[in-house]
């Protein structure tokens, strides 16, 4: 990939990365300030948010967030 082809994606990238980031950042707060989760511990939900790109903290709002 050449520069000219990612200045040419550049406007759909950046706003997918800022959302990504986002999520991660929201999914991330959520994790550590709830103690019960529907599935799982703690550490479990942080390493899936921080290391499953973009899937991570769609994962843990379906499946782990327990009840509010």
């Amino acid at each position: 990939m050449d520069l000219a082809t990612l200045k040419e994606y550049l406007p759909f990238l950046i706003p997918l990365v800022i959302a990504q980031y986002a999520l991660a950042i929201t999914a991330l707060v959520h994790v550590l300030r709830h103690p019960r989760y529907r599935f799982g511990n703690k550490v479990m939900w942080v390493l899936i948010v921080l290391f499953i790109q973009f899937i991570g903290p769609a994962i843990y709002f379906a499946f782990g967030r327990g009840e509010e």
